[in-house]
């Protein structure tokens, strides 16, 4: 009790302090409960923001900001352009070739597995081998009923998607063109003694903005060589497995593991273990190095300042908070409370420096 009144007694009188917890607090309930209903805005904003790390470097080339807005707003109605209607069906007919052919992959492994006991039988038996077979089996069509269902029950989301196509553009046209209008709105209902808050901000600002931009290039780029590198090796589905790829860096640590075993399971069933095999798991062992020697330390030398624990932390914590965008936005909300954390007072003096 007595660390909590010496707490609370450093604390309570800044007043700055209480602002960036009311903030902080706001800021999740608006999250937590209107996530449903103001996704497209939600989504908008975030897209915006992103975006505006763009404009502002057009602002820095002496370009006026509305010819910069144009400019990068609609580059990006392009680029979604081309995903809607050029990358989303190739990647639905990729995945459902891959899908079709997954009952003979299924039994080819099957053939593997089995012949274990026979070259390894003191490490496994038949009845281990049967039992891993038969889980497998359980899983799998448990699996294909759930996307099945998950399927049918999304079948009813055409309309949502068709509105998020129609307004998220427009809401982040007027993000853009707006900023400072929109920002002044907000600011006038902001407590005036923020200066705590605004420090906190410009940090995670500066890291969040670039981390997340960051990462978008290294989506792109990953996921651009491997493609080139899957289709110049003739590999199946090299659109599907390269935007997989690409996709992987959002979890760190963890996606490119689970990214290479379809990688490699593909090559097999394709080559067996032939030259092109071993030479498809040489070009993929010298993408991943390059991205993790060259590309990360290219594109995030002075970003998110954060141990390896702190970001699995972050990971398995938001993630089991959030599902998919928890995962995605881990680091920058582990990035926000290691502001907060620095920002906070720790003492009385730290409080009336603040």
């Amino acid at each position: 009790m007595e660390i909590l009144r010496d707490w609370l007694k450093r604390v309570l009188p800044n007043s700055q302090a209480i602002s960036l917890g009311v903030l902080l607090v706001l800021g999740y309930f608006v999250v937590a409960t209107l996530s449903n209903m103001m996704m497209p805005v939600f989504a908008a904003a975030v897209l915006a923001y992103l975006l505006e790390g763009i404009v502002a470097y057009g602002e820095r080339k002496r370009l006026p900001r509305i010819p910069a807005v144009l400019l990068v707003y609609f580059s990006f109605l392009a680029f979604v352009l081309y995903v809607v209607i050029a990358l989303l069906p190739l990647l639905y007919s990729q995945a459902m070739q891959l899908f079709t052919q997954l009952p003979y992959m299924i039994n080819e492994w099957q053939n593997v597995v089995i012949e274990l006991p026979e070259r390894y039988p003191t490490f496994i038996t038949q009845e281990q081998i049967q039992e891993i077979i038969a889980a497998v089996r359980r899983d799998l069509v448990s699996y294909g009923q759930y996307v099945l269902s998950y399927s049918y029950t999304k079948l009813i989301g055409v309309a949502t998607v068709i509105v998020y196509l129609i307004l998220v553009p427009m809401l982040i046209f007027f993000f853009l063109k707006d900023k400072q209008k929109i920002m002044g709105w907000f600011a006038q209902y902001l407590p005036r003694d923020r200066h705590l808050s605004a420090t906190v901000w410009k940090e995670v600002d500066t890291q969040i903005g670039n981390y997340i931009r960051g990462k978008v290039f290294e989506i792109l780029i990953l996921g651009g060589v491997s493609y080139a590198t899957f289709a110049v090796m003739d590999l199946n589905y090299p659109a599907l497995l390269a935007v997989a790829n690409g996709l992987s860096v959002i979890i760190p640590y963890v996606g490119a593991t689970l990214v290479t075993f379809p990688v490699l399971m593909v090559a097999y069933f394709q080559w067996g273990f032939s030259n092109d095999f071993y030479y498809v798991l040489l070009a993929y062992a010298i993408i991943q190095t390059l991205d993790g020697v060259l590309l990360v330390p290219l594109l995030f030398s002075e970003v998110v300042n954060l141990h390896p624990v702190a970001i699995i932390v972050a990971i398995l914590f938001f993630g089991g908070l959030w599902g998919f965008w928890g995962v995605f936005f881990a680091i920058p909300l582990a990035t926000l409370v290691q502001a907060v954390l620095t920002a906070w007072p720790r003492s009385s003096r730290d409080a009336g420096q603040g």
